[in-house]
């Protein structure tokens, strides 16, 4: 559901981060702002309540030029995890391109997880998407914390989806967020390409694509 202007020569992506209350959807965010070095590389809105958590949306647009001069951007959002504000995640959610799913690694949070994967499930297809086809990574969070759910464990369990392997992360340390960045931009660029000819029409192969969006800055690799 990308917004493509032929006259502008300019595409636009959108990515969602999806999941519960609290598993890290913000942090993430703000980690890839403060970690993320591409060719543009806007300011990063966040909209939260007085206890902390996302109301609206958050939102950090990034962007490169390809060699045909394509204006290629991606805007990375987040919902608000609280049960109540359904509506505004279906809102945010429609016409996603990618979605990174992040689920809480505590041990007493896994019902969470998956009834937030169930609303994700629900609301996918109530905006026309399909979770089967929509490029999505799934990263389990919060893996400093002391009674976690053991990584061999949640591999074990979603082997047999399209979305192994997991992404294991400590957001709050900065830990493991570049990882799942990558490797959602891997997957969208699978179907960016198959819709609009990135490579052949705009010389952006893979590599690129990954490589120049999720690059860090030196300081910040040093």
């Amino acid at each position: 559901m990308a917004d493509y202007s032929p006259e502008e020569n300019r595409l636009a992506l959108k990515v969602v981060f999806y999941g519960p209350a609290l598993s890290g959807k913000t942090t993430n965010l703000m980690q890839l702002h403060s970690l993320l070095n591409p060719q543009r590389k806007g300011e990063l809105m966040v909209l939260e309540t007085r206890d902390d958590r996302t109301l609206f949306f958050d939102m950090l647009p990034i962007g490169l030029k390809g060699d045909s001069g394509l204006d290629l951007r991606l805007k990375l959002y987040t919902v608000p995890g609280q049960v109540q504000h359904d509506s505004t995640r279906k809102a945010v959610l429609s016409r996603a391109d990618a979605v990174v799913f992040v689920a809480d690694s505590q041990q007493n949070q896994q019902d969470n997880n998956a009834m937030a994967f169930g609303n994700l499930e629900e609301n996918l297809e109530k905006v026309g998407l399909d979770i089967d086809t929509l490029p999505m990574a799934v990263q389990f969070n919060k893996r400093d914390l002391p009674t976690v759910v053991a990584e061999a464990e949640l591999q074990s369990r979603w082997a047999s989806t399209p979305w192994a392997p997991l992404q294991m992360a400590s957001a709050l340390n900065g830990k493991g967020v570049i990882e799942t960045f990558q490797v959602l931009l891997d997957r969208l660029y699978t179907e960016a390409d198959r819709e609009y000819a990135l490579h052949t029409s705009h010389g952006i192969d893979r590599d690129t694509f990954v490589r120049q969006l999720s690059s860090v800055s030196e300081a910040t690799s040093a």
